[in-house]
């Protein structure tokens, strides 16, 4: 062979070599066939080319696309090189991102196999949060917590310090002083009254007992009183309950003037009669006291009675 033809091999070699590692790099296999997929993002939440798309954890295929629509969004263009079969309802997620790695693509599988997706297909989009996302959701409301507390600590500190001011401190001291003062003052006191108690230890325990004695009596008195004082009213008692249990029995068999006004109709007609006749008579009296009582010096002769009209 002519070295022409040589470098002219060579140089076609060198060029497919090329063109064959730029696209491995990019992520796209030029002696396997691959299928299409697509899908449409607000915000990709920082994809890039090449990323990696997983089913189930086991890398798929890759991310070969992202382009802008006309409405604003983005589209997502993947090259899934496994023949596995899934669901034309699957969602193709973004997940992922760190602080170190990037965001990836994943196909969330649909539970319905009947529609099975082929190449050229829109999958669902959703995007994940990723670990930064959640921690800044999660540090957020901490965060304000945090601010708000040091705020009311800084008015707190303020407040004391308004209040806390020299002369105020200086009462404080002095208050301080003199309630050490009083404490001082109260441990010679107790100091004091337990020497004394100790003195006159002995005598505080006779009058104790002494009372303890008088308060022993008192009470054999108060029980002995009681008991006497209990005999009688129940001698009292009976004996009231048994007149009365004869009055009655003399009432019941009719005996004496109350029994026979009780039980004696003529007995209390006569008395009625006679109360009537007493009244008439004291009337009368009362009306000619002439007919009763005649008193004269010189013989006068009685007038004759007359009846009065009433």
């Amino acid at each position: 062979m002519k070295k022409e033809v040589k470098v002219g091999f060579l140089a076609i070699v060198a060029v497919a070599l090329f063109i064959f590692g730029y696209n491995f790099l990019k992520g796209n296999n030029l002696f396997n066939t691959s299928r299409t997929f697509y899908a449409v993002y607000d915000d990709v939440e920082g994809l890039s080319k090449s990323a990696s798309v997983t089913i189930n954890g086991f890398q798929v295929g890759t991310v070969t696309e992202i382009d802008f629509m006309k409405s604003g969004q983005l589209l997502v263009t993947m090259n899934l090189n496994d023949e596995f079969s899934f669901p034309k309802e699957s969602v193709a997620k973004i997940y992922g991102g760190g602080l170190i790695g990037g965001k990836s693509m994943k196909i969330e599988l649909d539970d319905d196999f009947s529609d099975i997706a082929k190449s050229g297909d829109t999958l669902q989009s959703a995007v994940d949060e990723g670990l930064i996302e959640l921690v800044n959701e999660k540090l957020t409301p901490l965060k304000d917590k945090i601010s708000n507390a040091v705020v009311e600590v800084d008015s707190l500190l303020k407040s004391i310090n308004y209040v806390l001011d020299m002369d105020t401190r200086n009462n404080l001291k002095k208050s301080i002083e003199n309630l050490s003062g009083t404490l001082g003052s109260l441990n010679s006191s107790s100091s004091d009254i337990e020497s004394v108690l100790k003195v006159n230890k002995e005598q505080i325990n006779n009058s104790i007992n002494k009372f303890s004695q008088t308060a022993d009596n008192l009470s054999k008195f108060s029980d002995t009183l009681s008991r006497i004082e209990l005999n009688k009213i129940v001698q009292n008692a009976d004996e009231t309950i048994s007149n009365l249990n004869k009055f009655s029995d003399k009432l019941n068999n009719g005996e004496g003037s109350i029994s026979k006004l009780l039980n004696d109709d003529q007995f209390y007609l006569n008395l009625e009669n006679a109360t009537k006749e007493m009244e008439e008579l004291m009337r009368d009296i009362k009306l000619n006291p002439k007919r009763y009582v005649h008193f004269s010096l010189f013989g006068k002769n009685n007038k004759k009675y007359e009846n009065p009209e009433e």
